[in-house]
């Protein structure tokens, strides 16, 4: 038996209580066969079709890229009472972006942007990026500068660089990313390996434009 296998079975039938292990096997088998776990949903819906078991495929189906089906079932879920649900229309707007249907992000920002939860979010942010698709760079840039807070949002703040660089803001860019490297310095060991993809294409940038 392949030692990491062994662990977590020992884990399972040892530490966790019962209710611990049937919810890591479930886990364990969604990571192994999203399938299954999309086919239990959706008999979850056929069963009962509330608002939360839409929300819980339509989640599913966007983390293994069914955009389509994944909107639609947000879409379902916004009737009734849940109609102006902040969390699915901002995951409908996360889809649309997937599908580079800029012009839908828009559109769905426009129902949740007065929302206090709307502030420095990833919809938000991506709000923002398609906002500089369809050629608005001011307002993109007023939108994205939101999420520049230091010490957090490392990959959106590297976007943000990029986009400064794409807008000949040569200065800005450097800038961002010179803050981001100092920042870099002062992570732990866990952080560093979570960021590791995210902080070599910041220095990749700052290399391009220091060049």
């Amino acid at each position: 038996m392949a030692p990491g296998l062994g662990s977590a079975l020992y884990l399972i039938t040892q530490v966790f209580t019962k209710k611990d292990a049937d919810i890591v096997q479930k886990e364990i088998i969604a990571v192994i066969n999203p399938t299954k776990k999309i086919k239990d949903l959706e008999a979850k819906v056929a069963f009962a079709d509330t608002f939360q078991s839409r929300v819980d495929l339509a989640d599913a189906q966007l983390e293994i890229g069914d955009f389509d089906n994944a909107i639609i079932n947000y879409k379902e879920a916004l009737s009734g009472s849940h109609s102006k649900d902040y969390y699915a229309t901002s995951q409908i707007l996360i889809a649309y972006y997937q599908k580079e249907a800029y012009e839908d992000v828009i559109a769905m920002a426009q129902i949740i942007k007065d929302k206090a939860d709307f502030e420095t979010s990833k919809a938000q942010f991506l709000y923002g990026l398609s906002l500089s698709k369809v050629g608005k760079d001011e307002e993109a840039e007023a939108i994205l500068k939101k999420i520049d807070k230091r010490y957090s949002h490392y990959e959106e703040r590297r976007m943000l660089a990029q986009f400064y660089k794409d807008t000949n803001k040569t200065a800005e860019a450097k800038e961002l990313l010179e803050e981001l490297i100092a920042e870099g310095e002062y992570m732990t060991k866990t952080n560093k390996q979570l960021y590791k993809t995210t902080f070599s294409e910041i220095q990749k940038l700052h290399t391009e434009l220091t060049a």
